[in-house]
């Protein structure tokens, strides 16, 4: 199964008898689903056909569906309502009066609700068959949009494996250096036991003892044995599953823990340098995260 990006656009033209439309989509990231519309007056079906299209379609994004009308309305002339626009005037004397607000300009009376109509507008007066026709233009904007989605999806899944596959590489690497930890470990404490004490021989038994609990506390290979079950659990996620984008955020969260760990844990600078490069690429792929619904 194909992963989904939550980021996509789509635009469609349309319309019925004189009247004309434009429908267009923008998706982005959303950790739910929500759809902010906006459209004129007497296209309030757009609104519950939308919520009934996204829902079969997206389970994750902040959408922004927007409708204009075309120049067939236009054609139709404008009349100024001129008891509207005097009822705004009368309503904003007081708070002029008051010292609460200032004279409006006409740019922005001309812009209120209903001061500027068109002449016989179409927009009030969406019948069954103009509505049939817009909820038909809807479904095909949404599948555009699902479509577009769909291929930024396939993009980030080249990219989110390639990154599994370069932590892959970082934790074969640090799986054969961790044998090196327990070595590394008893050497440096002998060396500073014998710079402490002149005779360490009559101290050999503590010194193991001592070192072994030391390389205990280092071990790193329970920390690589997660990772390498993390890894195989990520690409399960992104093969298999629907809108894995929530638990694929989880599972680097889970990456991150244990790359921290084996970096606290590293007893000598190679084992440190390949888990602040796993790091690296975790960071990297838990941004990639965030796009995926």
């Amino acid at each position: 199964m194909s992963l989904a990006s939550m980021t996509g656009f789509a635009r469609i033209e349309g319309g019925y008898e004189s009247l004309t439309w434009t429908l267009e989509m923008r998706s982005v990231n959303g950790r739910s689903l929500d759809i902010k519309y906006r459209f004129p007056a007497g296209f309030e079906a757009v609104e519950k056909v939308g919520r009934d299209l996204a829902k079969r379609r997206f389970q994750r994004g902040q959408m922004n569906l927007t409708v204009s009308v075309g120049s067939a309305v236009a054609k139709a002339g404008v009349t100024l309502n001129k008891e509207v626009l005097e009822f705004y005037l009368e309503a904003s004397r007081a708070l002029i009066d008051a010292g609460e607000a200032v004279t409006p300009s006409v740019d922005g009376l001309l812009g209120l609700r209903g001061v500027i109509e068109a002449a016989g507008d179409e927009r009030a007066k969406l019948d069954a068959e103009a509505e049939a026709v817009l909820a038909a233009d809807l479904t095909t904007l949404f599948d555009r949009l699902k479509e577009a989605r769909a291929g930024e999806g396939r993009a980030l899944e080249a990219i989110l494996k390639g990154h599994l596959i370069t932590m892959a590489a970082c934790v074969e690497r640090a799986k054969s250096l961790a044998d090196q930890q327990v070595e590394t470990i008893r050497e440096r404490f002998t060396r500073r036991l014998n710079e402490l004490l002149s005779d360490a021989q009559d101290f050999e038994e503590r010194v193991l003892q001592e070192a072994a609990l030391l390389a205990t506390r280092a071990d790193v290979r329970e920390e690589l044995d997660r990772l390498t079950s993390h890894l195989d659990q990520a690409h399960q996620l992104i093969d298999g599953e629907a809108a894995p984008g929530r638990k694929l955020d989880f599972l680097a969260q889970e990456f991150m823990r244990e790359a921290n760990t084996l970096c606290s844990k590293s007893a000598f600078i190679e084992l440190t340098q390949t888990g602040l490069e796993l790091k690296a690429v975790i960071d990297q792929f838990r941004e990639q995260t965030q796009n995926v619904e």
